[in-house]
């Protein structure tokens, strides 16, 4: 027989959201950890918000539904809250009633913003990884190291010479057409050839942190941060994050910070690839106690002769070989944070702000592959 397809309204309705999300959901095990974690962070929230005014986002719910923004790559806070309206999942996950009133975008990120200004989400990756489902997981010996440009949002037509230096051609005109600014509307062109720029003549009038940057020969400058992740070996976990402005010495100075975060234990290795073999780096591992597992980077050509910092007391052992093998999944961290994550460009600027979102994205990096890790632990 053909169903009904005409609607009728229900004087009282009562949706159980628990009920209405299968037992085996994904989301149950990662809201799991995160709510263990959120009430370790309990008093953290305490110090940061006054006991004085209005309620705000209760900053549970506003982390909850930061990681579910960027679990499903929602790019807009308005398609977040339009995403909350409707969907149930959402609901449940964040801990929002079937009656309870969606907040307005601007209120979202402006409580957003509140929290970035704070160290909570650093503080929420380690919580997660102090979980008691989590820590079991973590290696204590063994790590890897890389970093990876992240495209701030400015154009780089925002690039303009500093207070004090001269300009150069192309600054106020588009000399390819030969009309003023005024007269292209609010994205005018710019020619900027004969232009010189660099860093220490110019800066981003919108975000004044990004650095102009180029990966190497022959690829196009562009204004970018430098994402750094210090992930565990064994089961590929991110146990530490750092954001810092683009230049050439970046990647080496943030693996050093973070590894001298990490409780010392004998037999610690550091995998990285070849652009962290130099001497000052390999030095400055083998003082703190952590043996180098750093690719050679070593040629021979008729111009250039180059030695590896790294020799055979160390490429000698089995344990370098499983090294450089494990590491490189040190790149599907990056893979799925600039593809699923929201890092192929990101939706904030300041150093700060882009720093909370490197750690978000990180944490919900590790929230995704739980599911998996701890029911084959169990």
């Amino acid at each position: 027989m053909r169903g009904d397809d005409r609607r009728s309204g229900s004087l009282f309705s009562y949706v159980d959201l628990e009920q209405r999300v299968p037992p085996d959901h994904p989301l149950r095990v990662i809201r799991t950890v995160v709510d263990d974690a959120l009430q370790e962070l309990s008093p953290t929230f305490s110090e940061i918000y006054s006991k004085r005014g209005r309620p705000s986002i209760p900053p549970e719910r506003l982390l909850r539904a930061l990681l579910l923004q960027i679990l499903h790559g929602l790019r807009s806070e308005r398609q977040m809250m339009e995403r909350l309206e409707f969907d149930l999942l959402f609901r449940w996950f964040v801990g929002l009633g079937i009656d309870d009133p969606v907040w307005h975008s601007t209120v979202y990120a402006k409580n957003r913003d509140r929290l970035f200004e704070s160290d909570v989400a650093e503080r929420l990756l380690n919580a997660v990884l102090d979980h008691p489902k989590v820590k079991p997981l973590l290696s204590g010996e063994h790590f890897s190291v890389d970093g990876s440009l992240i495209d701030a949002w400015a154009s780089m037509k925002s690039f303009h010479p500093r207070e004090g230096q001269g300009g150069g051609s192309g600054d106020d005109d588009d000399q390819s057409s030969g009309g003023s600014n005024r007269d292209q509307g609010r994205n005018p062109s710019r020619n900027f050839r004969g232009e010189r720029r660099s860093n220490q003549t110019h800066a981003s009038t919108t975000d004044p942190d990004a650095r102009l940057f180029r990966k190497g020969p022959g690829k196009e400058a562009r204004l970018a941060y430098m994402g750094h992740v210090l992930m565990e070996n064994c089961n590929g976990l991110v146990v530490s994050t750092r954001t810092t402005r683009a230049h050439g010495s970046a990647e080496r100075m943030a693996a050093l910070e973070m590894v001298a975060d990490l409780p010392t234990r004998a037999g610690q290795t550091l995998a990285a690839d070849k652009g962290f073999d130099t001497g000052d780096f390999v030095m400055e591992l083998r003082e703190m106690g952590i043996t180098p597992h750093v690719a050679q980077n070593s040629y021979v050509t008729d111009k250039a002769r180059r030695r590896s910092a790294i020799d055979r007391r160390t490429t000698r052992h089995p344990g370098y070989t499983v090294s450089q093998r494990v590491r490189k999944r040190i790149e599907e961290v990056f893979g799925w944070a600039k593809s699923a994550g929201g890092l192929h460009q990101v939706r904030h600027r300041g150093l700060n702000r882009v720093g909370a979102q490197v750690t978000l994205a990180a944490t919900a990096y590790n929230l995704v592959r739980l599911p998996k890790l701890i029911g084959g632990a169990a």
